[in-house]
């Protein structure tokens, strides 16, 4: 398993696009493969045939675990996206299928020795039906459903029967079901939902699972506080709404309120870096770039694609990123280098009409900004008079461990300023 961007800790097979008994070129893609909410393809970095598929679809692996095996010319070569090394030609020779490979010269895949350590299994007492005799992760799947876990001084044979995907075996008298590759049980035991008729079971995606693994990551490790401002939009309002037509037409996509937003908040993290943080064990990484990940909502999934340098940008050009981004999401275009390098993400939730909302930190990322809906309001004026104003809150959630309440409250005043203070004399789109 590659690490498909900076990170990442695991990825999902989704789908694998070639058989055993293939013969792949280099670069030629092996699976598409679910990391981070995006789905990337996995190439070949050589030429050969696919020897053995070691996880199965719908299979979570940590990165560095082995996918599956290449035979390059007569040599045994993995794949570079499978780790596993192999003995020399001379010490690592045929071996019959009923054959038990010496310890001293066994070569067991992560995956293997997960299941083993898991169930107790002896290694050195299974026959693999692998090249060579090598023990296979199905050769273990099958011993578990069977029931024949070998004892010590005990040889067990697997044999080549069809066995079932390993997420759908349940170990002999244990009512708990094993879990896939690379995911950790949970302490707790899983929910038991009762269904009746005409309940609708929907089966979870690769892309749900992504988003359901960050958020609880997220969750678990970042201790996450949360703050809101009142922010005084009338001025914003009235200067995009006298320009967005023109803008439409002579640019040809739509100038929007986010795009002010953005840019505001660029510009408060280039006054107060702190916030564009992360947190790494021991120690905080304060990062140069400024890319701010936005929030994309597809019907079944939400994609975090990133603005590189957004401090540079205009908000026209801005504009233009948040445009095009949203087009790849939608048409399945984004690749998986969109999707990386984010040092700060702000949400768009105002669009569909929320008002207030506590978002969930883009781990590793330091704090997320949801900007809500501008909705108009009476407000009493430094005159003590009563005027209606379009209004909206911004909403940030804070990873307590890098951020305190003090600067996060003056990069929040400093964002207020910045979009109270937007007008036709004063700032330009261009």
């Amino acid at each position: 398993m590659p690490q498909l961007g900076e990170s990442v800790t695991e990825g999902t097979i989704s789908k694998w696009l070639v058989s055993v008994g293939d013969k792949v070129n280099k670069y030629d893609p092996l699976a598409e493969v679910m990391t981070d909410k995006v789905n990337a393809e996995v190439p070949s970095s050589f030429t050969g045939v696919i020897e053995e598929l070691i996880a199965e679809e719908g299979d979570t692996l940590a990165v560095g675990e082995i996918i599956c095996t290449i035979e390059v010319g007569d040599s045994h070569t993995t794949d570079p996206s499978a780790t596993e090394i192999r003995e020399p030609e001379e010490t690592n020779r045929e071996l019959p299928n009923n054959s038990v490979v010496p310890v001293n010269k066994a070569r067991y895949s992560p995956a293997v020795l997960k299941i083993s350590q898991e169930h107790g299994i002896d290694l050195t007492k299974v026959s693999g039906t692998g090249a060579g005799g090598r023990i296979t992760r199905k050769d273990l799947v099958k011993l578990i459903e069977s029931g024949n876990i070998p004892a010590a001084g005990e040889k067990v044979g697997t044999g080549k029967e069809s066995i079932p995907p390993v997420s759908n075996i349940k170990q002999p008298d244990q009512s708990a079901s094993i879990q896939p590759l690379g995911v950790q049980a949970s302490s707790a035991q899983q929910a038991v939902v009762s269904e009746t008729a005409g309940d609708i079971e929907i089966p979870v995606t690769g892309v749900r699972k992504a988003i359901a693994a960050n958020m609880l990551r997220s969750k678990h490790e970042a201790p996450h506080a949360w703050m809101m401002i009142e922010v005084d939009a009338t001025n914003l309002v009235e200067y995009r709404n006298s320009i967005k037509d023109d803008f439409r037409k002579k640019e040809g996509f739509n100038l929007t309120f986010f795009a002010f937003f953005v840019k505001a908040v660029a510009q408060a993290l280039k006054e107060y870096p702190q916030i564009n943080s992360m947190w790494a064990g021991d120690k905080i990484i304060q990062k140069k770039d400024i890319n701010i990940s936005i929030a994309v909502a597809t019907d079944d999934a939400l994609f975090v694609p990133v603005i590189k340098n957004t401090d540079e940008k205009t908000i026209k050009g801005i504009a233009r990123e948040i445009s095009e981004l949203a087009v790849k999401v939608r048409t399945g275009k984004l690749k998986s280098e969109d999707m990386q390098g984010g040092t700060f993400t702000v949400n768009n939730t105002g669009s569909f009409g929320s008002v207030q909302s506590m978002g969930i930190i883009n781990y590793p990322q330091a704090a997320i900004l949801q900007v809500e809906s501008i909705v108009k309001r009476p407000v009493v004026m430094n005159n003590n008079m009563i005027a209606v104003r379009d209004m909206v809150n911004l909403c940030m959630s804070l990873d307590h461990r890098v951020l305190d309440g003090l600067i996060c409250g003056r990069f929040l005043g400093r964002v207020k300023e910045i979009i109270e203070n937007i007008s036709k004399s004063t700032t330009s789109i261009y």
